[in-house]
């Protein structure tokens, strides 16, 4: 089977930080490249890391994203007391000037986009961050590479990774020692971030025929992932 090649945005993030470790863990991965505003301070013989400040302008390094199979974009912020505009420009427009330079530089790229369950596809829901993340999956499954939108509902982090905001871990507080029973009451509602990884590494390699994928899609994934991580 064919090694891929991997470029991770959000890396310093709690999903990405999950991703990342699955994607050092997996040897059907032959190199990474991290897209970051600051280091994410790791050091691996596959790893190579791009530290920019500007991500609404690629453009400096676009040569260095060229030849790469798949790109796991887990970059994102908290809609918490944020205005839609600013919060537009952070979801919509970021994320669709990074794909509109790969699918260019790389055409056959897979593109997997961490998004969130109950994310409104029709755009025109009361819930603002709903709607906006709809117009990114929509613009995203429109473009001409092939796209998979990853909708996880509560995420729960695995080998000690935080997240970046603190809302988040304060709620961890509570759910982290409820966890394996939220995970048998509601196992179509919870996964991972290593489940996330693995199931992106898996949509990379073999595909899925669900476009969109809700907890349920991903830990079914990540469970079979054995068939197409090689030794582990």
């Amino acid at each position: 089977m064919n090694t891929i090649k991997v470029i991770i945005t959000g890396s310093t993030g709690m999903v990405g930080k999950g991703v990342l470790l699955e994607c050092l863990e997996n040897n059907l991965v032959s190199e990474i490249l991290l897209i970051n505003r600051q280091s994410v301070g790791m050091a691996h013989p596959k790893l190579k890391e791009l530290i920019h400040k500007n991500f609404y302008d690629v453009a400096p390094f676009a040569d260095a994203l060229r030849g790469y199979d798949a790109c796991f974009f887990c970059l994102g912020v908290s809609s918490f007391r944020m205005k839609e505009d600013d919060y537009s420009r952070i979801t919509y427009d970021l994320t669709m000037h990074i794909a509109n330079t790969l699918v260019q530089l790389s055409p056959s790229i897979t593109f997997c986009y961490v998004s969130g369950q109950g994310t409104d596809s029709s755009e025109k829901g009361k819930s603002m961050w709903a709607r906006v993340k709809g117009k990114t999956e929509n613009a995203l499954l429109a473009m001409p590479f092939k796209a998979y939108m990853f909708r996880p509902g509560y995420i729960h982090p695995e080998k000690g990774v935080r997240s970046r905001t603190p809302l988040y871990n304060a709620a961890l507080v509570i759910f982290r020692p409820l966890y394996p029973l939220l995970k048998k009451l509601f196992p179509n509602s919870v996964t991972t971030n290593l489940a996330i990884g693995k199931a992106m590494i898996a949509v990379a390699i073999r595909g899925s025929d669900k476009k969109i994928l809700n907890p349920s899609d991903i830990n079914a994934l990540a469970a079979g992932s054995l068939q197409v991580t090689g030794d582990r």
